[in-house]
């Protein structure tokens, strides 16, 4: 909500829905001028701001979402899912937002994904093959609440997945930690990827392409350090459990993401980054789509 209200320039916010008629959110909305409704997406129905909206997006669950997903598609409205539910396709922004603006629901993966999932992709965009890549979120324990800790399964599962079909590796797999320390840290992700075919100045120069072209609606999103890469050759075949024996070039990708602040604290980045990438894309579907303010 405070994204889009005081950064997004062709979205026009017309409704927040919860569940909870107390809660900060709301009475934060309520401030703002923007209608609210307390009886989930059942009551925003019965609403008449329901009929002037046309994009939706859902940050509750991936069990509530299909339910969500069932009554926009009865309505007509397009949804950006910040669920792991993964009913629609995966979309991270910087690598294929184009090919799916026209779905009924795109799904935003998980925050590991849309911090990770481009920089596999860039990987996989100068190489022949990547046989395998894996990726560790580490996020603030303060920052994941109970919806995160509810679809820790999901997060995995829809992580590993989106490696695969969006980054572009033949088999992916996500780790998330959540981390108790105090002061709280910011998000910081290990990304790992085993590469054939592509030189290690070209395997650098396209991950810190990415890094700035993430950084157009991410702008904390940057590497801690210079991309570390290892040379496995037929001498020393890099073992895989599961996989079997490779040669090729393992890549090691630092990255922290530090978020806006627009509301939520900056070491919340994980959060900064899904809701970045959602609002980029809604902008994006608006703008092809209607044309106009949505």
């Amino acid at each position: 909500m405070m994204k889009v209200l005081e950064t997004s320039a062709g979205l026009d916010l017309r409704l927040l829905v919860g569940i909870e008629a107390n809660s900060e959110g709301l009475a934060m909305a309520r401030e703002r001028g923007v209608a609210t409704c307390h009886a989930g997406l059942e009551g925003a129905r019965a609403l008449p701001q329901w009929r002037q909206v046309q994009i939706v997006f859902d940050a509750t669950s991936a069990a509530a979402h299909a339910q969500h997903h069932a009554a926009c598609q009865a309505d007509g409205k397009q949804l950006v899912d910040l669920t792991p539910a993964a009913i629609g396709p995966y979309c991270v922004p910087v690598v294929n937002m184009a090919e799916h603006l026209d779905e009924d629901n795109v799904n935003m993966v998980s925050c590991g994904g849309q911090a990770t999932i481009p920089m596999v992709h860039a990987v996989r965009r100068v190489a022949k093959r990547v046989p395998y890549a894996e990726i560790v979120a580490s996020v603030a324990s303060k920052s994941a609440g109970p919806g995160t800790r509810a679809n820790i399964d999901e997060f995995t599962e829809t992580t590993a997945r989106g490696i695969e079909v969006v980054g572009g590796a033949e088999r992916g797999k996500a780790i998330i930690v959540l981390n108790p320390a105090e002061p709280p840290m910011i998000m910081r992700d290990t990304v790992y990827t085993l590469s054939m075919g592509a030189e290690l100045d070209e395997l650098a120069d396209s991950v810190e392409d990415m890094v700035r072209e993430v950084q157009q609606y991410v702008p904390g999103y940057r590497l801690k350090q210079k991309v570390q890469f290892e040379r496995f050759g037929s001498n020393d075949p890099l073992r895989i459990p599961g996989m079997g024996t490779y040669e090729g070039v393992k890549s090691t990708i630092f990255l922290e993401v530090e978020g806006a602040g627009h509301y939520l604290p900056k070491y919340a980045g994980n959060l900064d980054i899904m809701t970045s990438a959602a609002m980029a894309t809604a902008e994006r579907i608006a703008e092809l789509k209607f044309g106009a303010a949505a």
